[in-house]
């Protein structure tokens, strides 16, 4: 069977180094003996390529050599080991476009989208660079004589990164820039339905190490399913395990490395609300809804999943964005075409997700306004979709179903309605829309919204690497970039150094 890699329409994933069939695993050299998996395209449902798979044994020995070259890049100083994560951020920018449209292919969001994700990456590698030359830590005054206190930061080992497919690049990016200017080494698992990004990724990461007489294995890479995945969990030599995904999966993930006393940190799910007030702009609020709703085809974590509309504004909201989602649909295509606005679900499966979500709410006593319908096209393409007349508590809309489903609930106040954003498990990202200064104030205080990243007046999705990103409660309460993540990639020491020729104790204490 001919695969897209062998199509000339498909140039830039031969400019990526990708073939018919490749290679999952990268511990310095490129193997793997698992079984062959295919990826594949979510617009078309065709095959891109394939690639064989890391066993399990192999994901153990790419530990192995992470932690042999951990040594040698730990030793580097920071402002070096900066430089070389810079030159990293300067490769991805001359790939950007072939880089960007691989996870459009491959990942399914429109090409503006996986263009941007890729920038991501390049600027959390510009953010670490600076950040190399600033690393900090602390000297305290101490209460004896001829003594010092420092706070001294040191790197942590082998960092764990097992990332989702709905954004292919850009996680790893985030823990990557940062824990290798820290002086650590990586082992990545990407997600099972995106491997060709991964391999496209590492084989950009390995050619600077490598024109640095950097060991490659620095930042070592594994395809695998859930076998693999539970390598770097369990492994005690992983001192931090990074985890994107479900809370399912990341409650056990927590658990199994609390079992050995490694540290995780978490990114999972969000039900993520957005709420219009009465003195709202309703056009700029509609513009943000709609992106929020159903940019990525509702497969961001920090996709809007409700919309609390104040009741004196609810009907005309609702019939404005009803005739924005119209246009929406006459900008369904591929996502590599320009133009597309709305692209296809990842997978059958996804489909599968949605299509039950919409059953369950139409169940429970839920209006389709809009959508809710496969689209009768080749590929996972199903319709942008608005339910309302549910309850707030219905189990429907207390879940996250990652797809293009927004639920419209009402509220009479702004008390209401953060009760309302609060009312779920999970807290991830939540926005108001408003222009009352006390509003805002209400709502980013301690009796506002209960989430991670608390947004006025833009929508719950598109967040910059200069904050930190990541939520509260069932989300897991890690926080991923931002002004303090380096802190998650390194141990604290503190240091009493002595200085004099005498031995106080502290409080005073005499013992002679």
């Amino acid at each position: 069977m001919r695969h897209l890699v062998t199509d000339p329409k498909y140039g830039f994933l031969k400019e990526l180094g990708l073939v018919s069939e490749n290679p999952g695993l990268f511990d310095g050299r490129w193997g793997g003996s698992g079984k062959i998996i295919e990826s594949i395209s979510p617009a078309t449902g065709k095959v891109i390529a394939k690639v064989r798979e890391a066993t399990p044994q192999e994901a153990s020995n790419a530990v192995t050599e992470a932690r042999k070259a951990w040594p040698q890049w730990a030793s580097l100083p920071a402002p070096t080991r900066g430089e070389i994560v810079r030159q990293i951020g300067v490769e991805l920018r001359k790939y950007l476009k072939p880089l960007g449209r691989l996870v459009s292919l491959e990942m399914g969001k429109i090409l503006p989208e996986g263009i941007g994700e890729v920038q991501e990456f390049v600027d959390i590698c510009d953010y670490a660079v600076g950040l190399s030359r600033m690393l900090p830590g602390s000297i305290f005054p101490s209460e004896r004589k001829n003594h010092v206190l420092l706070e001294k930061w040191n790197p942590l080992g082998v960092i764990g990164v097992i990332s989702a497919f709905n954004f292919p690049i850009a996680v790893y990016g985030w823990n990557a820039a940062i824990a290798m200017v820290c002086g650590n080494t990586i082992v990545w698992k990407g997600a099972l339905s995106t491997p060709l990004v991964s391999i496209a990724t590492t084989k950009i990461i390995a050619g600077v190490l490598e024109r640095n007489g950097i060991p490659g294995s620095v930042a070592s890479m594994v395809t695998g399913g859930a076998e693999v995945g539970q390598i770097l969990v369990n492994d005690k030599r992983i001192p931090l395990v990074s985890f994107t995904g479900s809370t399912a999966v990341g409650k056990q993930v927590t658990l199994k490395v609390q079992e050995r006393f490694g540290r995780s940190l978490l990114e999972l799910g969000g039900n993520n609300a957005l709420i219009v007030a009465q003195d709202a702009d309703l056009e700029m609020a509609i513009r943000a809804a709609v992106f929020s709703c159903v940019g990525t085809a509702g497969q961001r974590c920090t996709t809007t999943r409700r919309l609390i509309l104040h009741s004196t504004i609810k009907k005309e909201f609702l019939g404005r964005l009803i005739t924005a989602y119209k246009s929406i649909l006459e900008r369904i295509g591929d996502p590599l075409d320009d133009g597309t606005l709305y692209g296809p679900l990842h997978s059958e499966q996804a489909v599968n997700e949605y299509m039950r979500a919409i059953q369950e709410a139409k169940d429970s006593g839920g209006i389709i306004e809009f959508g809710g319908k496969r689209i009768d096209r080749p590929g996972f393409y199903v319709e942008p979709t608005i339910i309302s007349n549910l309850s707030p508590k219905a189990n429907i809309v207390q879940q996250e179903t990652f797809a293009p489903i927004v639920y419209i609930l009402e509220a009479n106040s702004l008390e209401e309605a953060i009760a309302l954003n609060n009312g779920v498990e999970q807290g991830l990202s939540s926005s108001l829309f408003t222009n009352n200064i006390g509003n805002v104030f209400q709502w980013i205080g301690p009796h506002g919204s209960d989430c991670g990243i608390v947004n006025v007046n833009i929508g719950t999705s598109g967040a910059e690497i200069g904050g930190a990103f990541g939520g509260e409660k069932a989300t897991g309460g890690g926080r991923e970039s931002g002004s303090d993540a380096w802190k998650h990639y390194m141990r604290r020491a503190t240091v009493t150094i002595n200085y004099g020729n005498e031995l106080p104790l502290a409080q005073g204490i005499k013992f002679e």
